[in-house]
């Protein structure tokens, strides 16, 4: 397993930053293993949901987990407010840094995730492969 370990500055986008750090890392088996922080802004989409709902206030991320592949990628984020509150759901682009995000990274270089239309659920659901290594020939 690799190893990644990164920082996200105030007003980053917090899933477009994650993705595009794992895109420039060359990632092709990312999940997150751990991260901490704060929000200003949180868009998520909930349970059974197909608009995302959009809160604004300060956030702090108790847990964020999830996958990365080329193809695409799946986040749950769990937040609480100022008053000790409790929500999460599916992490959307839009989520506001407010003051940090200290965040661990893992690859498994051994395999290649991926997402396909699963017939079963009619969802984008992930795939793993094993890594095809190169040969002397390519």
């Amino acid at each position: 397993m690799k190893l990644l370990v990164f920082r996200l500055h105030p007003d980053q986008d917090l899933k477009l930053a994650i993705d595009t750090f794992a895109d420039e890392h060359a990632l092709t088996s990312g999940f997150i293993i751990t991260c901490v922080g704060s929000l200003k802004k949180a868009a998520i989409r909930l349970l059974d949901q197909s608009e995302t709902s959009i809160y604004t206030g300060n956030f702090e991320i108790l847990s964020l987990s999830g996958t990365y592949s080329r193809d695409g990628s799946h986040y749950h984020i769990s937040l609480s407010d100022e008053l000790g509150h409790a929500f999460g759901g599916h992490l959307m682009e839009g989520c506001q840094i407010d003051t940090t995000a200290e965040i661990v990274m893992g690859a498994l270089p051994e395999v290649v995730f991926g997402r396909e239309i699963d017939i079963e659920t009619g969802s984008d659901e992930l795939i793993i492969r094993k890594h095809r290594a190169k040969s002397d020939d390519e």
